[in-house]
């Protein structure tokens, strides 16, 4: 027992060593074309894919959206004014990265853009470099050392244990769990959860924790990423899936941008289709809001509110993606709405009952399978 064990921490190590090995051969070729460049008195450039064209991803019901092998490409010179911040900007931020995997630490996005508020100027540009270079590179962003700060929030039966070997118990029912910033790290997962319930808002998940939920449908697990989901979110439902394949639903409101976020849940993002295989759960099913449960509850008109017309334009973009051909039942949902011009949040709920949420409308679709 004890010479596995130690032959299981030997081939962990080793992993590990190859996996740094392989991020620094990486950040050092790079390196080596720009100075090559130089030397031939050519301007450095730097070929980044194009993660914001459609033409770029293609769609598979197995994977989702992810991007193809031979994709467009665009050119960051270093002698182009428009372009030569930026590609000073990914210089600096793979010299970072490279120290960080060299001295084995972790830094955050938000750590990095606060090293140097007035070089990076805004957060989102942090973000968007470090995943142009984990595009660019074929190399995850978790293993640039780079992490993501968490807002997703889980509760219910889950335990495990963190990198660091920290025990967390999710099981306490009146309290969340922030979920961690390196999912990656997690190890020993346990759990006896029936279902996992994504929950697009914070407000609609506090409010199944203050109304027992997790306790009268237990075993069960509750998760929501507060909005449209932060990546360490998408990654543990994707861990989870993985481990357990315990079905997944997703309870957002019934207008478009719920129905967007639940297609990030199942199917990925544009931005991030590079990642694909590691964020998307094809099997995550719409147990709710539905449109078509607007008219089957008869929910007054006055818990209604009009689709503005960036609703309708989200809506039509929506009813446009690859994957909306292979849920003929989600068209037929997106129609309803488009027809009625209304949209409706999960506390619409309410006007039917101040607790109709966890005492009828859930119990009863998670029952008798109301989910598309």
């Amino acid at each position: 027992m004890c010479e596995d064990v130690g032959m299981n921490h030997v081939s962990s190590v080793l992993k590990r060593v190859s996996s740094f090995s392989q991020v620094l051969l990486a950040i050092e070729n790079l390196i080596l074309d720009v100075v090559a460049s130089l030397s031939r008195n050519e301007a450095p450039c730097l070929t980044l894919f194009n993660r914001s064209n459609w033409g770029n991803v293609e769609f598979t019901e197995s994977v989702g959206l992810h991007m193809i092998p031979h994709c467009t490409t665009r050119r960051v010179r270093s002698d182009c004014p428009k372009s030569a911040h930026r590609f000073a900007l990914i210089l600096k931020m793979l010299s970072i990265i490279y120290k960080m995997v060299q001295k084995n630490t972790y830094a955050t996005k938000r750590d990095i853009y606060y090293r140097d508020v007035q070089l990076f100027g805004t957060q989102s540009v942090v973000d968007n470099i470090v995943n142009d270079i984990s595009c660019m590179l074929k190399i995850p962003r978790r293993s640039l050392h780079v992490l993501s700060t968490s807002k997703g929030c889980i509760a219910g039966d889950l335990c495990y244990s963190e990198e660091d070997g920290t025990k967390v118990n999710c099981n306490c029912y009146s309290t969340a769990v922030l979920v961690p910033s390196n999912v990656n790290g997690i190890k020993n997962m346990t759990s006896n959860a029936k279902f996992i319930l994504i929950i697009e808002k914070d407000a609609t998940f506090q409010r199944l924790l203050d109304d027992d939920f997790c306790s009268k449908l237990s075993p069960c697990l509750i998760i929501t990423g507060k909005g449209v989901p932060d990546l360490n979110t998408r990654l543990l439902i994707r861990k989870l899936w993985d481990t357990f394949h315990t079905p997944i639903f997703t309870l957002v409101d019934a207008d478009p941008h719920g129905i967007e976020i639940m297609c990030i849940y199942k199917y990925g993002s544009l931005s991030m289709s590079f990642e694909a295989y590691s964020l998307t759960v094809p099997a995550i099913r719409w147990i709710g809001l539905l449109p078509s449960d607007i008219v089957r509850l008869n929910i007054p008109k006055d818990a209604l509110i009009p689709l503005s017309p960036l609703d309708e334009k989200k809506l039509a973009s929506l009813q446009k993606r690859p994957y909306i051909s292979c849920q003929p039942l989600w068209k037929k949902e997106m129609d309803l709405m488009s027809a009625s011009k209304t949209k409706a949040e999960i506390q619409a709920l309410t006007a039917l009952s101040s607790d109709y949420l966890t005492r009828v409308y859930l119990p009863n679709k998670l029952q008798f399978g109301g989910w598309l």
